[in-house]
């Protein structure tokens, strides 16, 4: 039997089946041998155990990506959801998953919520000018919610961001059958209370699926992954032009004379913010050797 993993939770995962019966299934004890970690979005292979209810994972899939954070397999889309305020966005997080996208061949989609405590044209223009797709959006009076559901025509979809911008609201009103849990922000912290505890797909009612997922403070890219590093300068999308005709070989695109991307951000035809969130992630990266990565 085939299906596709849509909670895993405790050691446990919920396959759903091409008839759509959920199957709950535990996974074969060789995969811990052969580092295998079943995720949501996973296409699966299984057998009945006891009955027509429970069954044994015997294989996962080929994947076409994965994520490490949210642990979510074959994604078509990732919606970043920041929001105006409480929490304020983050740059950073937001470059990082999009250039965790980039790596992964996954459309990302900007989202910027709560529109009615105010406006987010500054943002809106650093990602429209970068290349990438912007929804503004407010649950409360309807704005960009329609734009959303556009999206949700086909595959899997995950909605990410910090815990408090709105992620279960906003699926909420587009799905609001799901009645998934929203948070209070808190006071001392500025930041929402973590709603969404695990991973799990939901069927968008527009042809493809979404995923609600742990809001998260922060974001990191996987270090085990050389290539990642080697390719970063390609991740930021807009830095592609520039490539290849730096004064020097070998540049970094960090600050060096005659470089031309630095250039390009001193023209304001690349986003200061995003030339500092690529700086960033360039120094975090830069002293990992390949020797140092474990196979």
């Amino acid at each position: 039997m085939q299906g596709i993993i849509i909670k895993a939770i405790s050691g446990f995962y919920y396959v759903k089946t091409l008839d759509n019966n959920i199957i709950e299934c535990k996974a074969k004890g060789a995969f811990r041998n052969e580092g295998i970690s079943p995720l949501v979005g996973d296409r699966v292979e299984f057998d009945f155990k006891d009955d027509d209810l429970h069954g044994i994972l015997k294989d996962v899939l080929t994947r076409k990506n994965s994520l490490y954070r949210p642990p979510v397999a074959n994604v078509d889309k990732v919606f970043i959801v920041s929001a105006h305020s409480k929490p304020s966005p983050n740059t950073l997080i937001i470059d990082t998953v999009i250039s965790i996208c980039e790596y992964n061949n996954i459309k990302p989609i900007i989202v910027f919520n709560k529109s009615d405590l105010g406006d987010f044209d500054e943002l809106t223009d650093i990602y429209t000018m970068a290349g990438y797709k912007v929804i503004v959006t407010s649950v409360t009076n309807g704005d960009g919610i329609k734009e959303i559901e556009k999206e949700l025509d086909s595959g899997i979809s995950v909605f990410t961001g910090n815990s408090g911008v709105g992620k279960s609201s906003i699926l909420n009103s587009i799905i609001p059958e799901l009645q998934l849990k929203t948070g209070e922000i808190s006071e001392k912290l500025g930041r929402g209370k973590h709603t969404t505890r695990h991973a799990q797909l939901y069927e968008s009612g527009f042809g493809g699926c979404v995923a609600d997922t742990p809001g998260f403070a922060t974001v990191e890219v996987d270090k085990t992954d050389y290539s990642f590093k080697e390719n970063l300068e390609n991740l930021f999308i807009e830095f592609n032009d520039y490539l290849g005709k730096c004064r020097f070989a070998g540049c970094s695109h960090t600050g060096e004379s005659g470089c031309a991307v630095c250039e390009a951000v001193n023209n304001g035809k690349i986003g200061v913010t995003r030339f500092e969130s690529y700086k960033m992630i360039y120094n975090e990266l830069k002293d990992i050797k390949k020797w140092q990565i474990k196979k």
